[in-house]
């Protein structure tokens, strides 16, 4: 969906955090591909590693080097308890906005 990228720009922690926390552990590249699996055609491999050094920064994510067998280390990501509520806040406040969103339009 055309211009969809700004309006995730202001979500995108949000739905990476979720992403990791449904796949428990993960690295950027698949958090990239989950994404585009979902229909999230627009986000790009460098936003999304953009948006993980800002959780990494905020200390919402646990972060763990590893070698890989294919190139260069990978950084495996886990939610902390930091992010963990900072997912359940991002999700009570989507939820009032829907909300509100359903009320003007109808």
């Amino acid at each position: 969906m055309t211009g969809m990228t700004e309006l995730l720009k202001g979500v995108l922690e949000g739905v990476v955090l979720q992403v990791i926390q449904n796949s428990q552990e993960t690295y950027g590249y698949q958090i990239t591909n989950t994404l585009i699996e979902l229909g999230f055609q627009d986000i790009v491999e460098g936003t999304v590693y953009t948006v993980l050094l800002r959780l990494e920064k905020k200390n919402l994510v646990t972060v763990e080097k590893r070698k890989s067998t294919v190139g260069p280390a990978r950084k495996f990501y886990r939610l902390n308890d930091a992010g963990v509520a900072y997912l359940a806040d991002f999700w009570r406040k989507w939820a009032f906005l829907v909300d509100q969103l359903v009320k003007i339009k109808h």
